[in-house]
């Protein structure tokens, strides 16, 4: 598959701890709710699965964002759900609502009944991928995702969200660790064959979101979500057509655990608006590009102040390495993704911020951080 020569590589070479002129910015959710462009595709679409399923609207809502705004990466538009829809849980969404599975896992036949999918029942995400990355045109690069094992399972467990607690989910790991051990195998599987087959596709670089990571014990956390986004990753391809495939893991409240995933097979480690960039760049930087990590309550406030956040964000990680071989870098993003009352404005604003301040982080006469 023969795709156009790739126009601005920055946020590839951030990812792989290699120099850039400045920050690449990309912005989770980055097509949505807050674009009245993407509210008009998802008219048209009839409802959120018709955007998702069709590869010609799903181009469309990805390069809707990039046409605004001078963004350093596209990422596939989809949802974390779809595993889990193929697996025949029957996933749905309401208007307003959040998404909703008509056959929830919760007792021992359902994990039981479990397979990894058949992977043709995603065709439309696989489509989606190429059609977006030929619409790219070498632009930006493309990323793929999905949800982390613990993630998948938590909405697989529910029915849908939870809240806060995630009670369900949390009452079969304690009194039934044996089926959510399955659940969590099955998943791992799943996810990796996904992510490969999104590789295949034309993704440049994939993303484990472990959305639900933060809601574990320590001891939970190591278990059940942490040991499992590894096999993910060990099951990843590290190269596709002679280039290498960054991979990106981020944890939502996952700050307190920094530590133990600097050992991933992973790239980038993203983190939320509550830890520190500096002190995550001290523990993790020598080995880990950081993803991260501006509120994304940040955006609502006016342009100006929009613009000193960015500015702070940036100053928190410091002097990204400059000249050959690698060092510490950032990828510039929100610390998780972005709310649908955003003002678009504000995001011009944040883009504009990045990119100049962090240019002149670089100019040999800037404060080292």
């Amino acid at each position: 598959m023969s795709f156009a020569p790739l126009r601005n590589d920055t946020f590839l070479r951030a990812c792989l701890r290699q120099a850039t002129p400045y920050t690449p910015l990309w912005l989770m959710r980055q097509a949505g709710r807050y674009l009245p462009e993407y509210r008009a595709t998802r008219a048209k679409a009839g409802s959120f699965m018709g955007l998702a399923t069709n590869k010609d609207y799903a181009t469309e809502v990805t390069l809707q964002p990039l046409d605004r705004y001078a963004l350093d990466a596209a990422i596939l538009f989809s949802d974390i759900l779809t595993v889990p829809d193929a697996m025949g849980l029957g996933l749905s969404f309401a208007e307003g609502e959040g998404p909703r599975f008509a056959r929830p896992v919760r007792d021992e036949a359902a994990v039981a009944a479990l397979q990894v999918p058949d992977l043709e029942k995603l065709r439309y995400v696989f489509d989606a991928v190429t059609s977006i990355r030929r619409a790219l045109d070498g632009r930006v690069p493309l990323i793929g995702f999905s949800g982390s094992p613990w993630t998948l399972a938590c909405y697989m467990v529910e029915g849908g969200g939870s809240g806060d607690d995630w009670r369900g989910v949390k009452s079969l790991m304690y009194s039934r660790p044996d089926l959510m051990h399955r659940i969590l195998e099955i998943n791992a599987q799943a996810v990796s064959s996904y992510l490969n087959a999104q590789i295949d596709a034309g993704a440049q670089a994939v993303m484990v979101f472990d959305s639900w990571g933060g809601a574990l014990s320590d001891a939970a956390f190591r278990e059940f979500s942490l040991a499992y986004t590894r096999r993910v990753l060990a099951g990843l391809k590290r190269e596709h057509e002679g280039a290498v495939i960054p991979r990106i893991v981020f944890t939502k409240g996952g700050g307190l655990w920094l530590d133990a995933m600097e050992p991933l097979d992973c790239d980038v480690l993203g983190v939320d608006w509550t830890v520190n960039l500096g002190r995550a760049r001290a523990l993790v930087g020598h080995s880990k590009a950081l993803q991260g990590n501006l509120d994304p309550a940040v955006l609502f406030a006016p342009p100006a102040q929009v613009q000193a956040e960015a500015r702070r964000v940036l100053d928190d990680f410091g002097t990204p390495h400059t000249g050959p071989g690698t060092g510490p870098t950032q990828v510039f993003n929100l610390g998780h993704g972005i709310s649908q009352h955003t003002p678009p404005d504000n995001v011009q604003a944040l883009v504009e911020a990045v990119h100049s301040h962090s240019a002149r982080l670089r100019e040999p006469s800037a404060a080292r951080g």
